[in-house]
């Protein structure tokens, strides 16, 4: 808590705040309402909302009709949030060794890989997957959330002691303001393909977007960067940090010698510093040799010694992402995150390498989001899979009818390995009920995120569960 006047010395009242609030339902007494301006709301608008909730006082933008607290005026409410935030809550970031990881594939696996390596009783996590360290675990609005929630969880980190955060860094957060304030000790980025341009408006926006990780690295501090991407060069140029690469050539401070997959877990050789090391990971993929090259060499740079590390690598488990759930069937049933098109191929592209007879894919796009994208998911579902099952996934205010179709509009007409059923749960069950003996069902686009947008509601939803669920009633028909 602090006096207004600590975080406003010209204030005219030293009332008591207790916190910092964007969203007048979520007001209580003592907290300080920020006029931030959103995507289709105005919160100017929901001053009296946030007074009858129980706000101090009120920072705004805008001249605003008198009102019964007092009123702090900038220039612009949403630049002011994350300096106010950070202020509020004695500069948390800067108590800690700060960790963002950006891309358009693998932030969660390559962020949860770095806090299992350094050691979650130290490192914090915050992304896609929530928020958590050793003592503590929950979830996430955003995977990036805004600042007063950001500021929030890292104070949370401090107090239980964490020296480390490890945190995905979205380009919606930067597009939004919502990191301005804060400086990395260690940025890092994974791949760049297209993605979020809703919100860009063009492929040239996001990578900008993207870059803002590595100029707000600090001098002293370092950038692991993705040799073998297409856009290396963007991010070398942008980078502020000592750069630090991984990839296969042999000019990369990590190099990838070789990898053997396996089904259950991945043989890799990498070479450091004139020295090879032979590593078993859990890990399947190609693509997560890459996520487990990139958080080795984040580690490394904290100067954590590569022995340590390469002893906590049996340790690692990413929720949600390959996930191959333990259902004691002759059919095998997968959820992970995969939602991009260079996702979705390169995990199937996988899956088609174990020994399996049809992939059966469950997926859909979420709505009021890059509908640019959607054709591409359903081609390359299509072209990828045995078969698709397309249907809702955060639909929010669209018809998550015309979302599906937009999936399927640019499928050729002689693809026949596809259906559409709206309901998630009931497109679940379809594909459990489809499944032959060492068929692979693969639920995708959401991982372990334990709800569903629907218009102006938000509903519990869980796909491991709902899979789970699933199998146990087709177990329980063919029993009878």
């Amino acid at each position: 808590m602090k006096k207004l006047t600590e975080l406003y010395p010209g204030a005219s009242s030293d009332v008591l705040i207790r916190g910092i609030k964007i969203n007048s339902k979520e007001v209580e007494n003592g907290d300080l309402f920020v006029c931030t301006m959103g995507v289709t709301a105005d919160r100017h608008d929901f001053i009296d909302d946030a007074i009858k909730h129980g706000a101090s006082a009120v920072v705004v933008s805008k001249d605003i009709k008198k009102v019964s607290i007092p009123v702090i005026k900038v220039p612009d409410t949403n630049r002011e949030l994350p300096y106010l935030c950070q202020k509020f809550y004695d500069y948390p970031d800067q108590k800690m060794k700060m960790i963002g990881v950006t891309g358009t594939d693998g932030k969660t696996s390559v962020s949860t890989i770095i806090q299992t390596l350094i050691g979650s009783d130290i490192c914090g996590y915050i992304g896609t997957n929530g928020r958590s360290c050793a003592k503590f675990s929950g979830d996430n609005p955003n995977t990036t959330p805004d600042a007063q929630n950001l500021y929030l969880y890292l104070d949370e980190f401090v107090r239980f002691g964490c020296k480390y955060v490890s945190m995905e860094a979205s380009s919606e957060a930067f597009f939004r303001g919502r990191l301005q304030a804060m400086q990395f000790d260690i940025s890092a980025f994974t791949n760049v393909t297209s993605e979020h341009l809703n919100i860009h408006g063009s492929f040239e926006n996001y990578l900008s977007s993207k870059l803002m990780l590595f100029c707000q690295t600090k001098k002293d501090g370092y950038c692991i960067l993705n040799k073998d991407d297409l856009y290396y060069e963007q991010f070398k140029e942008a980078s502020n940090g000592k750069i630090l690469t991984y990839g296969l050539g042999d000019d990369n401070d990590l190099v990838i010698e070789n990898f053997e997959i396996c089904p259950r877990k991945t043989n890799i050789t990498f070479r450091y510093k004139d020295k090879s090391y032979n590593i078993v990971s859990p890990l399947m993929g190609d693509f997560n040799v890459y996520n487990l090259a990139c958080a080795i060499l984040c580690t490394i740079s904290l100067g954590i010694p590569i022995d340590v590390i390469l002893e906590r690598i049996k340790d690692i488990k990413i929720s949600g992402r390959l996930e191959l759930l333990n259902t004691n069937t002759p059919y095998f049933v997968m959820v992970d995150y995969a939602h991009t098109p260079n996702g979705i191929a390169r995990l199937l592209n996988f899956v088609h390498t174990l020994n399996i007879n049809r992939s059966i894919v469950v997926i859909g796009q979420a709505g009021e989001r890059d509908s640019i994208k959607r054709p591409k998911v359903g081609n390359t579902v299509v072209n990828n899979a045995s078969y698709a099952i397309f249907t809702y996934e955060d639909p929010r205010s669209e018809d998550p009818k015309k979302i599906c179709d937009d999936i399927i509009s640019e499928l050729k007409v002689d693809h026949d390995n596809y259906e559409i059923v709206i309901d998630r749960r009931e497109a679940i069950q379809k594909a459990i009920d489809m499944a032959k003996e060492n068929d692979m069902v693969l639920i995708l686009g959401k991982g372990n995120e334990t709800y569903e947008k629907l218009k102006d509601e938000v509903i519990y939803f869980n796909d491991i569960e709902e899979a789970y669920h699933a199998v146990a009633k087709r177990q329980i028909r063919e029993s009878e």
